[in-house]
């Protein structure tokens, strides 16, 4: 049983690793097709209020949450990746590291995921009620630039698949350590009734 359940916690680990890293990828991409479409828009840079487009200085008031964004997925990434470095992938006993380890894992996925689902909830509401389409569709055919809709909301919307890995990852690494548990108190029940009988 010990086999089975540390092949699982490699995998769950290099799923916690995988979860970080399309958080990362996110993060990078999110801001592509806005900046495509809504920043040829901005007339002066010094003032974001001079737009041909209204509502396109959402590009710039994603800037910030998406730089932020981007640090939360390194770490992330270095937290998972200390699930390697304390052998807490590999380890048949866990001990206070490897427990360590998992929880900041956790807590970090869990915090992350729900404060990015809810900043791109907002964001993705301030985009379809504020830019003005028509608008935006007519400044793309005179500066030749992609065309955004109502319905362009695609790295918006995807975040939820990105979101959910990491929740999935968080409630992977803690059934692995109740597995894991349950697993080291029947050997060690197991091992006092041999010392018992000896």
């Amino acid at each position: 049983m010990y086999k089975k359940q540390v092949k699982l916690q490699r995998v769950i680990c290099l799923f916690a690793l995988i979860a970080a890293v399309v958080m990362f990828i996110y993060s990078l991409g999110m801001l592509t097709d806005l900046y495509d479409s809504l920043y040829p828009m901005m007339r002066n840079p010094d003032n974001l209020e001079e737009t041909d487009v209204p509502g396109s200085i959402i590009y710039y008031d994603m800037q910030g949450f998406n730089h932020q964004l981007l640090i939360a997925s390194i770490a992330l990434i270095l937290l998972a990746a200390c699930l390697f470095i304390s052998n807490t992938s590999s380890r048949r006993k866990y001990y206070i590291g490897n427990y360590s380890a998992t929880a900041v894992n956790v807590i970090a996925e869990i915090g992350v995921a729900v404060w990015a689902h809810l900043q791109v909830s907002a964001f993705r509401q301030q985009f379809i009620t504020t830019v003005d389409f028509e608008s935006l569709d007519m400044w793309s055919q005179i500066w030749e630039t992609p065309a955004m809709t109502a319905e362009s909301t695609f790295w918006f919307d995807i975040h939820y698949l990105a979101c959910a890995l990491l929740v999935i990852a968080a409630a992977l690494l803690t059934m692995n350590v109740i597995w894991k548990r349950k697993l080291m108190k029947s050997e060690k029940a197991l091992l006092d009734g041999k010392a018992v009988s000896v």
